[in-house]
């Protein structure tokens, strides 16, 4: 018998998590691994690097789940600092080349995992390579950061935008210490929510004394005569920064399939199949950040960059590589996050979302506290829900609350999955006692009050 070649092009949690399931269902005798991984680490957690800088997590090495050695013990040869530059699908090979040598050289496959993750957006601007301006996405570049921050010469910061990492970093500077501005060019901070929710949002982070600038497009990174980050201007005003953190966004990496020929979407991300496979080429696979999947509420491909998607494409490809059959049916779209002590969640569609899906629906506000009112420690809780009209479909939810907050979207996540209505909603069985939750769960409010609304509707 044969041994089949495994290549996969990417050493974070959806190379790994491919490399390493298909290899517990095969051994070195059915299936030899090769994984090219260009940085110096692998299956990390880059969610977690925002809490390492801002000092809630340790060390850098406690957000490594698994180190390149372990790997290498189970018998996938990991090749670090490797960067593939081309594949040839004609020809089913690789050509890779050593980072640090420059030596270049070409690696056959019988199947092909790509993995490539996703890219900071980074700005074209004048001054947005100056030293002090950073990108957050791999631990190198918290490990940059948090040099930058220990010798900066003064306690001012500038965050480039305001979605998950920018409100996380703005917190994780905060925590060290600076005076923290954050710059967005949205009406409100996390885009990821309805602009009324976000402007809850906004507020907090000015009570935690963090300046929010919204409606604000950068055009320039000051630097001094030294090259170093000095401000961040924008049409209206300039930013004194010793510290310039980006948190603009992520694009899927795919330059690399492109050229190869492989399809993407509208996002720029990967198009594959149930089982992660790529559209049209069958010993083919991609997952990561680098892919587009479906939105299960809207029905429409979207490109999401989560760790929890990520391993979860890798278990599936690796059990599709091993001869096994499994499949990833797609995503409501759930979120987590906070900003010192405020918890933001949301899952399903946002209001502009369902218009783009052509969706009429109906959308209730509530407020309410995350136990019993008279309960000690009882904090407010803001839950806005979206329903289909007259079918009384949930379509989404968003909360923003302190403590017992965020974790609660995720009911409203199963019963998204789930094709739930409001209706049924209401009568889920959820866990209730004082110190956990009112009598009727803040999110069962919300259900209640859209199925009202809804029922209404549908007499208009």
């Amino acid at each position: 018998m044969s041994i089949e070649r495994l290549v996969v092009i990417g050493g974070d949690a959806a190379g790994m998590s491919a490399a390493s399931r298909a290899r517990r269902l095969k051994g070195p005798e059915e299936l030899e691994i090769v994984a090219f991984e260009r940085g110096h680490f692998t299956s990390y957690s880059a969610c977690g690097i925002p809490y390492w800088v801002g000092g809630d997590v340790a060390g850098r090495d406690d957000l490594v789940a698994r180190t390149p050695e372990e790997h290498r013990a189970r018998g996938i040869d990991l090749r670090l600092r490797t960067e593939v530059t081309e594949i040839d699908v004609a020809g089913r090979r690789v050509r890779a080349r050593a980072v640090d040598s420059g030596a270049q050289s070409w690696t056959s496959y019988d199947k092909l995992v790509v993995a490539t993750g996703a890219r900071p957006i980074r700005p074209d601007l004048p001054g947005a390579d100056a030293a002090g301006v950073h990108g957050v996405q791999t631990l190198d570049d918290g490990q940059a950061l948090i040099d930058t921050l220990s010798r900066a010469r003064g306690r001012r910061a500038v965050v480039v935008g305001a979605g998950y990492i920018g409100v996380e970093m703005a917190e994780a500077l905060i925590n060290r210490g600076y005076e923290v501005t954050v710059v967005n060019r949205g009406s409100e901070p996390m885009s990821t929510l309805d602009p009324d929710m976000g402007r809850l949002v906004h507020r907090a982070m000015e009570g935690m004394g963090i300046s929010m600038v919204n409606d604000a497009e950068v055009t320039e990174v000051c630097t001094t005569r030294d090259g170093r980050v000095r401000a961040v201007r924008t049409a209206d005003a300039e930013y004194p920064a010793d510290v310039v953190v980006l948190g603009i966004g992520v694009r899927p990496e795919t330059a690399l399939a492109q050229a190869a020929g492989l399809p993407v979407g509208g996002h720029g991300g990967l198009l594959t199949d149930l089982a992660m496979r790529v559209r049209g080429h069958e010993e083919i696979w991609a997952g990561g950040d680098c892919v587009e999947v479906l939105d299960l509420v809207s029905g429409q491909e979207r490109h999401i960059a989560l760790g929890t998607h990520a391993n979860k494409h890798g278990q599936v490809i690796g059990a599709n590589v091993a001869g096994g059959y499994a499949t990833f049916p797609g995503v409501v779209g759930t979120a987590v996050s906070k900003v010192c002590d405020l918890e933001i969640a949301r899952t399903g569609l946002r209001e502009k979302d369902a218009r783009r899906a052509g969706l009429r629906f109906e959308t209730v506000t509530v407020e309410s506290t995350s136990r019993a009112g008279y309960y000690p420690g009882a904090s407010p809780m803001t839950v806005k829900m979206l329903a289909e009209r007259r079918t009384g479909r949930l379509l989404g939810v968003q909360i923003v609350g302190r403590e017992g907050a965020g974790k609660r979207v995720d009911v409203a996540a199963v019963a998204l999955t789930a094709g739930m209505t409001v209706e049924r909603m209401t009568s889920l069985d959820l866990g209730y006692a004082p110190p956990f939750s009112p009598v009727w769960d803040p999110v069962l409010v919300a259900a209640r009050k859209a199925t009202a609304k809804v029922h209404g509707s549908g007499r208009e």
